[in-house]
């Protein structure tokens, strides 16, 4: 038993760093989200409920504009359809990969935020240690943040009124944070820059409304395309 404990450990120490900027965006991020609802009457209970089973920053703050607005079960499921229809590309992408998880193979496929992705395709786990414990450690230490922010968030808005005009930028600087670490990694950029051209040109193309779609369908034909160099690239 203390065996199993001290590896459990071992793996929560490993994974922990590489969460630290999702730590810091999920905290704030969630607190913002857990103060708007609570200024819509909705206790800090509804804040951990909502973390807990729906985890999906966007669309917990749609979430909170539809609660406010009215009984619309058909409105409230094509609008989340739409915010999170990027998560179609994300899932595409790990089918492989989460085939062997066993019975964490639906938790992780519900946790698959676009900041745990992000991890799942940078991280590496230290030598000897399971891919799969591992990255089940990253997607729950993500959610836990992300519970832990929406919660002090709720129980923050219960108490006291507080103006949170910019806090969501929190959010962008967490990719950016993100995307500058696995650039450092000098082997393999190729990735970053094929997603950082895309998104560019696909934003000056469709505008801001539809770009996010444009670009997660161009890379999925770009990396289809391109799968057998980017793979070469890497063994080198």
């Amino acid at each position: 038993m203390d065996k199993r404990n001290k590896r459990k450990k071992g793996i929560v120490a490993a994974a922990f760093p590489h969460t630290i900027p999702v730590l810091t965006g999920y905290v704030f991020m969630g607190m913002a989200f857990g103060i708007l609802l609570a200024s819509k009457g909705y206790g800090a209970l509804w804040a951990f409920a909502m973390a807990v089973t729906i985890y999906a920053g966007s669309a917990q703050f749609v979430a909170v504009g539809l609660m406010a607005a009215g009984f619309d079960p058909l409105g409230a499921f094509l609008v989340t359809l739409m915010v999170n229809a990027r998560h179609v590309f994300y899932g595409v992408s790990m089918l492989e990969r989460f085939k062997s998880y066993g019975k964490a193979k639906l938790y992780m496929i519900f946790a698959l935020t676009d900041e745990t992705f992000a991890l799942h395709c940078s991280a590496k786990p230290p030598k000897g240690m399971s891919e799969e414990r591992f990255y089940l450690a990253i997607s729950v230490l993500d959610h836990l943040y992300w519970i832990v922010g929406c919660t002090v968030g709720g129980l923050i808005g219960g108490a006291m009124s507080i103006n949170t005009l910019g806090i969501d930028f929190v959010m962008t600087a967490l990719f950016v944070v993100i995307f500058l670490d696995q650039w450092k990694k000098k082997q393999n950029r190729t990735p970053a820059l094929i997603g950082l051209g895309a998104s560019i040109v696909c934003r000056l193309v469709f505008g801001p409304n539809w770009f996010i779609l444009a670009c997660m369908a161009a890379l999925v034909i770009l990396f289809s395309l391109f799968k057998k160099p980017l793979d070469r690239e890497v063994r080198e």
